[in-house]
């Protein structure tokens, strides 16, 4: 049975799509979780791994803006199962898009993952809780020393978190049925797709990249030895799909256009893979590098963005994606658009 229950004030519970996956950051693979109806205002979730249960939940809408998720016991009551309630709170916001927030019994596992408690009960907000490092294949967030440089070194950008390795973000996209990944680009592995992508004429129109293997070689080889920037390959269930650069703002070009905060970040991007053009699959590439960029780092505030200031398709998505044009203003290459994207709101308006 699949469909959609509706109660309440119009909050409603979504099962269309039968079963989700998680990557807990501090366990190794996937969860799955299996939602089914159990009656008229409920939904069963069950948490397994590999087919085995780990344990699960009852889904209830209570109220307007508010669904109360019941745990099996004991599960909650050991500060170890915060991994498994992190991954049936997500399922949860899933299941009931319209919730701002989740009852849950109170307990260890809670600690950590709850905005409020009342009279038993830990209330889970639906904005805090995507911006915690509990899931999506995130090695545990760790704010740096605030420093102005390394100890010893000259005074210059902030110490920072170093650029990542492998595959560093993972989230299941239940609009689309697929799952969406970031892993940080390999020059010797991803040459010949980086080649093909960026000699492709309607990329090279915005990159300016086309040419040979030897000359894209080079710009890689810059870029890794560049600290401000890093190059992300983006796929869709593994198949490489996108490519992005990710910056820190205030070193880039266009630190010098606006009051750039030391931890501002900014990207670039592109679909390589043409079969995956789209605005669904396009806008879901915005939902997630903003969502990676504020996890990577708790202190960055701001998500900046320099759009040619006449390209209406893209400024369509950052409007979408919660960021908003400060300013137009020229590069000596384009006219372009100063969009920013504040963590407040991008938590608080945007789905995930």
């Amino acid at each position: 049975m699949q469909g959609r229950i509706a109660a309440g004030a119009g909050l409603a519970l979504d099962v269309a799509a039968a079963t989700s996956r998680h990557w807990p950051a501090r366990r190794e693979g996937m969860i799955a979780v299996l939602c089914e109806p159990s009656d008229a205002n409920a939904a069963r979730l069950t948490a397994r791994r590999e087919g085995a249960p780990l344990g699960g939940a009852e889904l209830r809408p209570d109220g307007s803006d508010t669904a109360r998720l019941v745990l099996d016991a004991p599960l909650g009551t050991h500060p170890d199962d915060a991994d498994l309630v992190a991954v049936l709170a997500e399922a949860a916001f899933q299941r009931c898009p319209g919730a701002v927030r989740l009852r849950v019994a109170d307990g260890p596992a809670l600690l950590g993952l709850a905005t409020d408690r009342r009279e038993g009960e830990a209330l889970v907000d639906r904005a805090a809780f995507h911006q915690l490092p509990l899931l999506w294949g995130r090695p545990a967030a760790t704010a740096y020393p605030l420093l102005r440089a390394a100890p010893g070194s000259a005074q210059g950008r902030p110490l920072r978190p170093p650029r990542p390795t492998g595959t560093f973000y993972r989230r299941w996209l239940p609009r689309l049925g697929t799952t969406l990944s970031l892993r940080a680009i390999d020059r010797r592995r991803d040459l010949a797709l980086f080649h093909g992508w960026m000699n492709q004429e309607r990329v090279a129109h915005y990159w300016d990249l086309a040419g040979s293997e030897a000359a894209l070689d080079r710009y890689l080889a810059e870029q890794e030895a560049d600290p401000h920037l890093y190059g992300v390959i983006g796929a869709f269930d593994d198949e490489p799909v996108a490519y992005f650069e990710v910056y820190w703002a205030k070193e880039d070009r266009l630190g010098p256009h606006y009051d750039a905060e030391d931890f501002d970040r900014g990207w670039h991007g592109l679909v390589g893979d043409p079969r995956h053009l789209g605005r669904p699959r396009t806008q879901a590439w915005f939902t997630a590098v903003t969502h990676c960029l504020f996890l990577d780092e708790p202190r960055t505030r701001r998500i900046m963005g320099e759009p040619r200031a006449t390209h209406r398709k893209m400024l369509s998505y950052c409007a979408t994606t919660a960021y908003a044009v400060l300013k137009e203003f020229d590069f000596p290459h384009k006219r372009a658009a100063l969009v920013c994207c504040e963590r407040e709101r991008f938590f608080r308006e945007v789905p995930l």
